[in-house]
């Protein structure tokens, strides 16, 4: 492919995606969602930015501030995009294996975790978003936690909360065809990678599945090893062998 037909591409793909309408909109309730970089000024803005519109050949977008500078571009000295803070709510409850912890933002469920002890739950929280303000309700989360916490019992019922998925493009694509695995059944990371038409990508499936911050709402514990033996999970193995055999008798 020559560089105008990947540079047709690239504009085709930036005005499909859903976050150019936000950017062109400066949408101040997507602030935090996304930032997106120019190429032609080499900075990063927030979608509320109100610097003079790029043009979408310009444009790449990124899941965090991080990503944004990682790929070589610096805050915009306009809108200021690395003071961007949010408040996350969150609240802890307890379950049939342990402690869970659900933290939501405004646009829905960020964050379901497990633990032995609320203190090291809430620092997993606040390692996994550094940026964010952290609010500790357990009134305004305690129907969420209850529905979370039915899960582990219930893994064929529906879960109705909205959910923020936050990471790269390839993470979210992983956590997508972990979604549509269903309870009781399991699929390697190198079926995953087949998925999603990556093949060679068992390795980074592997690490997508670590950075998942849903438990049981993006079941990366029905991921397990090609030889059908568990592999490692964030919250402990004990606890997936324990979801996975909730699973099978359901």
């Amino acid at each position: 492919m020559n560089a105008a037909a990947r540079m047709k591409d690239h504009i085709d793909a930036t005005l499909r995606d859903p976050r150019w309408s936000q950017l062109r909109n400066r949408d101040r309730s997507a602030d935090g969602s996304f930032w997106y970089s120019v190429r032609s000024t080499g900075v990063y803005c927030k979608p509320s930015c109100a610097a003079r519109p790029a043009r979408p050949e310009n444009v790449a977008f990124h899941a965090s501030r991080e990503e944004a500078e990682r790929a070589g571009f610096r805050p915009c000295a306009r809108c200021h995009p690395e003071r961007v803070r949010e408040t996350l709510r969150y609240g802890i409850g307890s379950s049939p294996l342990g402690l869970l912890l659900v933290a939501a933002s405004e646009r829905g469920v960020c964050a379901i975790l497990f633990g032995e002890h609320a203190k090291a739950l809430e620092a997993d929280l606040r390692q996994r978003f550094p940026q964010a303000d952290l609010s500790r309700d357990d009134g305004a989360l305690a129907g969420t936690l209850v529905q979370t916490a039915a899960l582990i019992e219930h893994p064929h019922a529906p879960f109705d909360a909205t959910l923020d998925l936050r990471g790269t493009p390839f993470q979210r694509k992983v956590w997508e065809a972990l979604r549509a695995i269903p309870a009781g059944a399991t699929a390697s990371y190198k079926e995953i990678a087949l998925r999603i038409g990556m093949p060679d990508a068992s390795r980074a499936v592997a690490l997508a599945c670590g950075a998942n911050a849903l438990a049981m709402a993006v079941p990366c514990h029905r991921v397990i090893r090609g030889d059908g033996a568990l592999s490692g999970y964030r919250w402990g193995v004990e606890r997936k062998r324990s979801l996975l055999a909730r699973e099978a008798r359901a």
